[in-house]
């Protein structure tokens, strides 16, 4: 092929709209919610599994993760975008609001004590925040590989990649929360897989700050298949004011959450 050819064949793809690359602009998206105007969509993505993404999300988005497939599994880091230094803390977001369990309702606290996001939606009910993601010592354990360019990369591997290139660095590598991939504990403690409610499932998450959004779609750390398999993941997100309006107008909401939540609204209120 000459250059010519190449240069014509580059341009012919400028507007093929693939399952591993971002939709610019978000508006494009072909399949957008029913409910929302393609205008106020900022993210469109699919996250093919052994990738990630980041995404830095303003104040008042609302961020839809999808399991295409039933067989993705979206590991989930936020850090303040106009702080960094805050960062999501798994620990906090299961002891404040006293539920080790994520749904619909919980928030995902900063290890400030306020509210980063609150899940409002939840079609899944299957996720954790108790395992944290995978590492290259266990992946190359279980699938002989945990490398970024590997067939089956580790979690705390692609979600590096992701810090870095927002210009932060190992030590900001918090554990995770992990949708999509479901785990109890045992009556004796066992930490015990659910794995996937299936696919086409939603869990819908609403930015109370804005946020510096890692994703990375890789195979749980309890994940009993012996092989790699994990699905795609698509990520949808749109300006919706009014859906962070309504949470931190919840007067009925339990008295930690309005804490949290009075907390974000001091600091954004303190600083715009």
């Amino acid at each position: 092929m000459t250059t010519a050819g190449a240069r014509a064949h580059a341009r012919s793809q400028a507007t093929a709209i693939t399952d591993s690359m971002p939709v610019v602009p978000a508006s494009d998206w072909p399949h957008p919610p029913a409910d929302v105007d393609p205008a106020d969509l900022v993210w469109a993505e699919t996250v093919p599994g052994g990738r990630y993404t980041t995404k830095v999300l303003a104040r008042g988005t609302r961020l839809r993760l999808r399991d295409v497939t039933g067989s993705a599994c979206a590991h989930l880091l936020l850090w303040r975008a106009d702080a960094p230094w805050e960062r999501l803390n798994v620990a906090d977001t299961v002891k404040v609001p006293w539920q080790a369990y994520l749904g619909a309702g919980h928030p995902l606290l900063s290890d400030q004590g306020r509210v980063l996001a609150t899940v409002v939606a939840d079609e899944s009910a299957r996720h954790d925040a108790l395992c944290g993601t995978t590492t290259l010592r266990q992946n190359t354990e279980k699938y002989g590989d945990g490398t970024v360019h590997s067939a089956s990369p580790a979690g705390r591997e692609l979600l590096l990649l992701a810090a870095l290139k927002n210009g932060l660095g190992a030590a900001d590598v918090a554990p995770s929360l992990s949708f999509f991939h479901g785990v109890t504990v045992a009556e004796d403690g066992a930490l015990v897989s659910t794995g996937s409610a299936g696919a086409d499932k939603t869990v819908d998450v609403v930015l109370h700050l804005p946020c510096i959004v890692a994703v990375a779609n890789t195979a749980h750390p309890l994940d009993p298949s012996p092989s790699f398999e994990t699905g795609p993941l698509e990520l949808l997100a749109w300006r919706a004011a009014a859906d962070l309006d309504d949470l931190v107008g919840d007067t009925a909401a339990d008295p930690e959450y309005r804490r949290a939540v009075a907390n974000s609204e001091d600091a954004w209120a303190a600083a715009h």
